[in-house]
């Protein structure tokens, strides 16, 4: 099992809303939703904790901030619904996908079919402003996602964190690796990967070796 103790994300929640920049940080959202187009749409702000429970965390993937295009973000990082082309990022994970496991490129970005299996999607800052990167951090989002890890970290066992860039690699902090396993990489966006900071991590095969060591069904990535 996961779990040291039961716990469910209703638990972290109600430990969140308790605190004072949880108060402030949903304020903040509510009124930029209010007044300007923001992704992900609304009701996804928090798909990935709506798309695996804790017992069921496997790998926690961590990326930076939502796509701020149009119609791009869906609340699982790196995710796209399907249909939408893929963004630079997504196409980047997918050649690293193909070259560490042989498998051909997915016709659709939406990951759904990963946090089914387990994984949770995560982005540090869980929404912003269309067509404005990191217009959303520093409100309180780093803070909410750090305790999400420490949550994680202290309930659960033997969870891969995929930790890609150096944003995502300095909330590894959290992280007790004593209980868990850490894999970093570079960001897989062009401006990091076509530096040699992303191809050839093969994290994807890690991540499964890691998970059958300690007994535990791999992902069909």
């Amino acid at each position: 099992m996961t779990l040291e103790s039961p716990i469910t994300w209703k638990d972290f929640f109600d430990q969140q809303q308790q605190q004072n920049y949880y108060q402030s940080l949903l304020q903040f959202v509510a009124d930029e939703y209010g007044l300007k187009r923001c992704f992900p749409p609304e009701q996804q702000i928090f798909a990935a904790f709506d798309a695996v429970a804790p017992e069921e965390v496997k790998v926690v993937l961590l990326g930076q901030d939502p796509y701020h295009g149009f119609g791009q973000a869906n609340g699982l990082c790196f995710s796209v619904n399907d249909g939408v082309r893929f963004p630079p990022s997504l196409v980047n994970i997918f050649k690293e996908l193909e070259s560490d496991l042989g498998e051909p490129l997915p016709i659709s970005g939406n990951l759904e079919r990963w946090a089914n299996q387990g994984v949770l999607m995560l982005n540090a800052t869980l929404t912003v402003e269309e067509s404005k990167a990191g217009s959303h951090q520093k409100r309180g989002w780093e803070t909410f996602t750090d305790a999400v890890i420490e949550y994680i970290s202290e309930h659960c066992t033997g969870v891969v964190f995929l930790l890609w860039g150096n944003y995502a690699i300095q909330k590894g902090r959290k992280i007790d690796r004593d209980k868990h396993f850490v894999l970093t990489a570079g960001h897989p966006s062009p401006l990091s990967a076509n530096r040699g900071y992303w191809f050839g991590n093969k994290h994807f095969s890690q991540t499964n070796e890691l998970l059958k060591k300690s007994g535990r069904a791999a992902v069909e990535w």
